[in-house]
């Protein structure tokens, strides 16, 4: 890769996709944020941050497996599989982690 160039990632191909989806999360936490200004019923703003979880893992998952295409393939080529696997178990295990 030339000096300046910006690398090729696993969400490359549908970065634009993933920019629109994380949009329309981000609209849905301000909401949220009105909902508490507002204040709104604890069920309600409750339901709305489970919503915005579930998008947000959906995000997470589509990362996980551009990443396992592109990322981890590659690095198994150059003969850093090893390594790309153990990095991509701490990413999963921080994920199944949190809450």
């Amino acid at each position: 890769m030339a000096t300046g160039e910006t690398p090729t990632r696993g969400y490359t191909a549908t970065k634009d996709q993933l920019q629109t989806r994380l949009a329309r999360i981000e609209g849905q936490v301000r909401g949220i944020d009105r909902m508490v200004a507002d204040d709104r019923y604890c069920i309600d703003i409750l339901t709305q941050i489970s919503a915005v979880q579930a998008a947000l893992d959906k995000v997470a998952l589509g990362l996980l497996d551009g990443h396992v295409r592109h990322c981890v393939a590659e690095g198994t080529h150059e003969g850093k599989g090893e390594e790309m696997s153990t990095e991509l178990m701490a990413a999963v295990g921080r994920l199944m982690r949190r809450g």
